[in-house]
């Protein structure tokens, strides 16, 4: 019996699925959990404001307003349509991760403010606070168990050496006012 050697041998094409590098607000203190989730962004949008003050009747030659810089506003973020399923597992998306994002805009128990975050994505980005959440629950189960939402967190750059609920200031200079750091008020 004859074998057929020059017949051609078909590979299937493997499909690669791409390996998605979860992306994390960190916790910065320990009363509160990391938040992970997908991010595959086409672009990234950071937002920073520069502050000028003007006051009226304050003119230069040209009888515009003097305007005198003021300072710069924090590098503002917002994480958009970000899913969270728990289809496959029946579990509730409340439980599993909504309930835990959620404490990021809820005080803490310790500071009495909400937690301070790092944000990273391969490399960290900034330090930051949440300043907006807004979740949809967008499937259920036919008990009512939600096992979807989209999410929207907005994130504000904060200092990291200056971090809210920290007790120095990294401030310094021969002028800064010492008083929060020696009672008697004396130098």
């Amino acid at each position: 019996m004859a074998t057929d050697t020059n017949k051609p041998t078909f590979i299937e094409p493997q499909k690669r699925q791409p390996n998605l590098t979860k992306a994390k607000l960190k916790a910065y203190d320990t009363e509160s959990d990391d938040i992970e989730f997908m991010f595959n962004p086409t672009e990234i949008s950071f937002t920073r404001a520069v502050k000028w003050e003007s006051k009226q009747g304050n003119r230069g030659s040209e009888l515009l307003p003097k305007v005198n810089f003021s300072g710069v506003e924090p590098y503002k973020f917002t994480l958009k349509q970000l899913l969270f399923d728990t289809y496959e597992t029946k579990k509730s998306v409340m439980e599993e991760y909504i309930n835990n994002i959620k404490k990021g805009v809820e005080p803490t128990k310790k500071d009495k403010r909400p937690s301070v975050y790092i944000l990273m994505w391969k490399d960290e980005y900034f330090y930051c606070v949440i300043t907006s959440l807004t979740y949809t629950l967008n499937m259920f189960l036919t008990d009512g168990t939600p096992v979807r939402a989209m999410v929207d967190i907005s994130l504000q750059e904060v200092d990291k050496n200056n971090l809210p609920g920290t007790k120095e200031s990294a401030s310094k200079g021969k002028d800064r006012d010492n008083s929060s750091h020696n009672p008697t008020g004396k130098k």
